[in-house]
């Protein structure tokens, strides 16, 4: 064969060679989804068009909705922002991975917080065993987002730098999602795993001046307005978001999950003259973040990917601690030992049946007592079966009594039925006992 020939049949086989692995990575990039994790930050679960609400608007979460499975009577097992988002990253309980507030006792570095992040598995560390690229926008409160594993990220988590809960990463969102996109444009073929969880609608309210007069009326208090407005705004960022991921072609392979990391509702001055005395008048009212009831641990979870999971509503109880499993499950990887949720994919083939019993969460202190023991910060456990929910109050709230409420009757949680159906409560309190008891863990 002459020299020639030798060149050409040597080019032929490096292009083969070059297909070859094109297929490969191509084949691995199918195999393993690009993810997504949008995560609402204070917002009540009927804050959306979808979910009813009559004035606020969200043409963006509507068409998400419209595209997924979605869960309508999702929880989140506990309603204040630190521990809520540490059951997304880790699909443990608070009880288990010790991140159970949002800040240390008084005087305690807070740096002294990070071992429990460092302890246990996290979504990102484990997705990059399968070579995912993954970013951090919007509240982190564990330090150096690299800790869990994130590979890329706009939070850098440095407390001496004002690092508590997201410092330049609150930026997403309220000051455009450049960062993000670029993020997205950077992986190539690698695929990659998103945790957009912005400062949105959170407070401050400071929502455009477009928004806020859409909604500013002589029949909705200021406050509601400038929450309502906040709400669109956020949904607006989901939009851009979503429409990125279009325009790059990417969405037929991404898993797209939905979830509020807690409740909120908007405090409302009696009057104009307790408007004018309040002290803070953006601020959540009672039965919402950081209580036990329905107003801060209820949200919609939603997962769309197209083709493989079938749009519709399930009324099926599920928890955000059903998050991790399904999307390791999803990616082919095992959900640990540790971990208590189901996979919601097998209940979605089901049609939404599921044999799980119940779901649980529990409610702690903003500032820990001991940052190694839970049990000291407890303020309530609750457990939901069927229309049923119990919620008990710990040891250490003795003026508080447990609350049964039937939320298919009463989903607002007004009249405390414990009194008529004691042995209903009595049946939910083995359940929560046999979950946790705090008193021998």
């Amino acid at each position: 064969m002459s020299a020639f020939g030798k060149l050409a049949t040597l080019l032929i086989m490096i292009i083969g060679l070059v297909n070859s692995l094109t297929v490969a990575r191509a084949a691995t990039k199918a195999d393993h989804p690009n993810i997504v994790m949008i995560i609402s930050d204070d917002q009540a679960w009927n804050d959306y068009h979808f979910m009813g609400h009559d004035v606020i608007q969200t043409p963006q979460l509507d068409k998400l909705a419209a595209e997924s499975a979605v869960f309508k009577r999702g929880y989140v097992p506990t309603s204040l922002c630190r521990p809520s988002l540490m059951t997304l990253a880790t699909g443990l309980y608070p009880y288990q991975n010790k991140i159970t507030g949002n800040d240390p006792p008084e005087g305690m570095d807070r740096r002294k917080l990070l071992k429990h992040v460092q302890s246990v598995d996290c979504l990102p560390r484990m997705l990059g065993k399968l070579g995912y690229k993954s970013f951090q926008s919007g509240k982190w409160w564990e330090g150096s987002p690299k800790l869990a594993g994130f590979t890329s990220a706009m939070t850098h988590g440095d407390p001496k730098r004002g690092g508590r809960h997201g410092d330049l990463g609150l930026k997403i969102g309220r000051e455009g999602m450049a960062p993000l996109f670029q993020f997205l444009d950077d992986c190539g073929q690698d695929p990659f795993f998103v945790w957009y969880a912005p400062f949105l609608p959170h407070t401050p309210h400071n929502p455009p001046k477009r928004l806020l007069d859409k909604y500013r009326s002589a029949e909705i208090p200021i406050e509601l307005s400038y929450y309502y407005a906040m709400c669109e705004w956020f949904d607006e960022t989901c939009g851009q978001l979503l429409g990125y991921l279009d325009e790059k072609k990417l969405s037929e392979n991404t898993i797209v999950v939905y979830v509020t990391d807690n409740g909120w509702i908007q405090f409302v001055p009696e009057s104009e003259v307790a408007r004018k005395k309040a002290k803070r008048r953006f601020r959540y009212a009672p039965k919402s973040k950081r209580s036990p009831y329905d107003g801060g641990i209820r949200t919609p979870i939603m997962f769309r990917w197209p083709g493989k999971i079938k749009p519709a509503e399930y009324d099926t109880l599920v928890s955000s601690i059903d998050i991790v499993p399904t999307l390791l499950k999803a990616v082919g990887l095992k959900p640990t030992k540790a971990m208590q949720g189901i996979d919601l994919l097998q209940v979605m083939e089901a049609g939404g049946k599921t044999n799980r019993r119940a779901i649980f969460g529990d409610i702690y202190e903003h500032d820990m007592v001991d940052i190694d023991d839970p049990a000291s910060s407890l303020k309530y456990r609750w457990c939901i079966e069927g229309d049923w929910k119990l919620i008990v109050p710990s040891s250490r709230l003795s003026n508080e009594k447990a609350e049964l409420y039937n939320l298919a009757q009463d989903p607002f949680e007004k009249k405390n039925r414990i009194a008529d159906f004691p042995d209903k409560s009595d049946q939910l309190l083995k359940l929560t006992d046999a979950w946790w008891d705090g008193a021998s863990k």
